[in-house]
C-alpha cells in the first residue's frame, strides 16, 4: 500500500490563507454560502460587523467577524430567527456568544414562537361582524371582476 501524500500547508498552496488572515468579501461569501450584498446588508443591521475598510471601500473581514458572521448565518438561515431576534441574542449574549455559534461551539436556544395574532378591529365599530365581512367580501370579488377586465385581450 503506498503511503498517504502529505497534508496540503498554506506554503505548498500559494492561494490558501492562513487562519489569521484577513479574508475579502468574495471569500467570505464564499465560505460562508451568503451572497456579497447580503453581508453588506448585515453590516447595516448588525453594527457588531465592522470589517476594515480600505481605499475604494474595499472590506476586509478579521476572522472574529468571519465567526460572528457565520453565528449570524447559522441564527437567521439554520434555526430561522428574524433579524430582530438574532439582534436579540447578540445584544443579551454578547458577541463572544454569536462566534461561538459560528464556529459550532455553542448553540442559540430556539427562537420564541411569534405573537398569536391579534383579532383584528372591525372598520366600523358599530357594524355586526358578518355584515362587515360580507362588505369585504364584495369588494374583493369587484376587485376580482375590475382585475379580470383588465386581463381580458381588446378586440
Amino acid at each position: 500500500m503506498p503511503p498517504a501524500p502529505p497534508a496540503a500547508t498554506p506554503a505548498d498552496d500559494p492561494g490558501a490563507k492562513q487562519a489569521g488572515a484577513f479574508r475579502t468579501i468574495s471569500e467570505v461569501s464564499e465560505a460562508l454560502d451568503v451572497p456579497q450584498h447580503v453581508l453588506r446588508f448585515w453590516e447595516t443591521r448588525f453594527g457588531q460587523v465592522r470589517p476594515l475598510k480600505r481605499a475604494g471601500g474595499r472590506r476586509y473581514y478579521r476572522p472574529e467577524d468571519v465567526a460572528l458572521i457565520a453565528g449570524i448565518r447559522h441564527m437567521l438561515h439554520v434555526q430561522r430567527y428574524t433579524i430582530q431576534g438574532a439582534q436579540r441574542v447578540l445584544r443579551e449574549n454578547g458577541v463572544r456568544f454569536v462566534q461561538a455559534v459560528g464556529r459550532g461551539e455553542a448553540v442559540a436556544a430556539a427562537p420564541e414562537a411569534p405573537e398569536t395574532q391579534r383579532e383584528a378591529a372591525p372598520l366600523e365599530p358599530d357594524m355586526p361582524q358578518r355584515a362587515l365581512l360580507e362588505a369585504v367580501l364584495a369588494e374583493l370579488h369587484a376587485c376580482r371582476d375590475a382585475l379580470a377586465a383588465l386581463r381580458e385581450k381588446p378586440e
